[in-house]
C-alpha cells in the first residue's frame, strides 16, 4: 500500500513511512498518524487497554447531514469517534493516554469527544495516574452547536480536578491543534510539548489579519513560534517522544 506525502506528494510505501515514524524521508515533513499507530509508537508494547471505546455520537440538534458525516468518518478512519482513550505504560510508567484523530472529522470536539476525555481525567484521578494527551483538532464540532462549545468548560474542569489532586498532565500538540481545543485543555497541561512545524493556534491567519489590519509573521502559529512566545515548553521530534515522555513521568510520578 502506498500513500502520498502531504507536502512534497512523493509516493511512499506505508511500511517505509511507518519505519520513519510517519516522517517523509524525502522532504522530512511530519505526516499525520492514525491514533492506534501513534499509540504503538509511544507506549510499551502490548500495554494499551482502551477505555470508553463503545461510546458513539448521536445527533443532538438534528443537524442536516450529520449522521451521514459520522458514518463516513467512521468508515474512513476505522474508528467510531474523534479521540482514542485508554491506559498504557510508557517506559514502565503506567499512565492514562488520549490521542485525537484527524481522520475522524478532523478531530473535531463534539459531546462524545468531550465526554471521553473528561472521563479519562476522572478515571486518572480515581486511580492516581498521570495523563498524556496528543491533541490534533480543527476545534469544536459545529454540527452539535453550543453543546460542542460546552465541552471546553467540561474538560477544563476535569483537568483542574486532576491537577488539584497533585497529578501530572503532559500534552503534545500535533498538526493541527486549533480552535476550542487550543483554547481549553490543550494549553492547560503541566508540560506542553509540540512536534516540529505543527500548526498551533486559535483563529486562522486570514481572520486575524482582517481583524487586526496587520501582516503576521511567516512562522505565525507554528510550534516554533509558540515556543518562542512561551506557550510551548519544548519541541520534541517524533522519534524521541517516547523517551522524553518516559523521562518526564519518571521525574514527576515517583511513588
Amino acid at each position: 500500500m502506498t500513500v502520498n506525502c502531504i507536502k512534497c506528494k512523493a509516493e511512499l510505501d506505508i511500511s517505509e513511512l511507518e519505519k520513519h515514524f510517519y516522517v517523509c524521508p524525502k522532504c522530512f515533513k511530519y505526516n499525520r498518524i492514525p491514533p492506534r499507530a501513534r499509540i504503538a509508537l509511544t507506549v510499551d508494547g502490548g500495554s494499551f487497554e482502551e477505555l470508553f471505546g463503545d461510546v458513539t455520537s448521536s445527533d443532538p440538534i438534528a443537524f442536516p447531514g450529520y449522521k451521514e458525516k459520522l458514518d463516513a468518518a467512521a468508515k474512513k478512519s476505522g474508528e467510531n469517534e474523534g479521540v482514542l482513550c485508554g491506559t498504557a505504560s510508557i517506559c514502565g510508567h503506567k499512565t492514562c493516554i488520549f490521542v485525537m484523530n484527524t481522520e475522524f472529522m478532523m478531530g473535531s470536539m463534539g459531546t462524545v469527544v468531550g465526554d471521553k476525555i473528561a472521563s479519562l481525567f476522572e478515571y486518572a484521578k480515581k486511580h492516581r495516574l498521570p495523563v498524556v494527551g496528543y491533541t490534533a483538532s480543527g476545534g469544536a464540532r459545529m454540527q452539535e452547536g453550543v453543546m460542542s462549545l460546552m465541552q471546553m468548560a467540561k474538560v477544563s474542569l476535569a483537568v483542574k480536578n486532576h491537577s488539584d489532586a497533585g497529578l501530572l498532565y503532559l500534552c503534545c500538540l500535533t498538526d493541527p491543534t486549533t480552535g476550542g481545543v487550543t483554547a481549553s485543555f490543550a494549553m492547560l497541561a503541566d508540560i506542553i510539548i509540540a512536534e516540529p512545524s505543527a500548526l498551533v493556534g486559535f483563529a486562522g491567519r486570514r481572520v486575524i489579519e482582517q481583524n487586526t489590519g496587520e501582516k503576521l509573521p511567516d512562522d505565525f502559529q507554528s510550534a516554533e513560534f509558540q515556543k518562542q512566545c512561551g506557550f510551548v515548553d519544548a519541541i520534541v521530534k517524533r522519534d524521541n517522544q517516547r523517551k522524553f515522555i518516559g523521562d518526564m513521568l519518571a521525574i514527576h510520578c515517583v511513588r
